[in-house]
């Protein structure tokens, strides 16, 4: 069970856990994130499409509109992506491809969507479509400490121990839960959705 008094995240004032304790803590972590990856490809669970946006620019004089790069599926697990390979990213900027549309448009924000939608199209994305772009890599790796400002942290005990946590509302950095307990509760919900979800 997670102990929310005595978890906190790692700090940098020589309190953080021992290079032993984090490399145990993202091992234990690339295990759950396997899991998750092989029991949401077994549930075949809705995936959405990973992309790279790819701003307008002139190919040989020729002006080439935005459009979206595929870069492949994934599994949207709330503030964490995952493909099939076992990677996680962080989930970015979500849009549903549609087609370009005319319209006079008086917010800027609005605009931007319609065009980010309209990319997607553009990049062979099929229209209705989810897709997900603006999404930062996250590397589970010992010798690398876990970004501060990502959903992943790194959290420690009072006997030493770590853990790798999902901070999954910015809004609030207490708001953290263990990897294994987020991941499993975000792939039962995708594996298993709720009747008429």
């Amino acid at each position: 069970m997670h102990d929310e008094d005595a978890d906190g995240p790692a700090t940098g004032d020589g309190s953080g856990p021992s290079s032993a304790a984090a490399a145990a803590a993202t091992a234990r972590a690339r295990a759950a994130v396997e899991l998750a990856a092989r029991a949401l490809a077994e549930a075949s669970a809705r995936t959405e499409t990973l992309a790279e946006f790819v701003p307008g620019r002139r190919v040989l004089g020729m002006p080439r509109a935005p459009r979206m790069r595929v870069v492949g599926p994934v599994w949207r697990l709330g503030v964490l992506l995952l493909d099939a390979d076992g990677r996680l990213y962080s989930t970015g900027r979500v849009v549903r491809a549609e087609k370009a549309v005319r319209r006079s448009v008086l917010a800027e924000s609005v605009a931007e969507q319609r065009a980010y939608r309209a990319a997607a199209i553009r990049g062979g994305i099929p229209a209705g479509a989810s897709v997900v772009f603006d999404a930062v890599p996250l590397e589970l790796d010992a010798d690398a400490p876990l970004p501060g400002s990502g959903p992943l942290v790194l959290t420690t005990s009072i006997d030493g121990s770590a853990a790798v946590g999902v901070s999954w509302n910015p809004t609030s950095p207490d708001a953290v839960l263990p990897l294994e307990s987020y991941l499993a509760e975000r792939v039962d919900l995708l594996a298993h959705p709720p009747q008429g979800a």
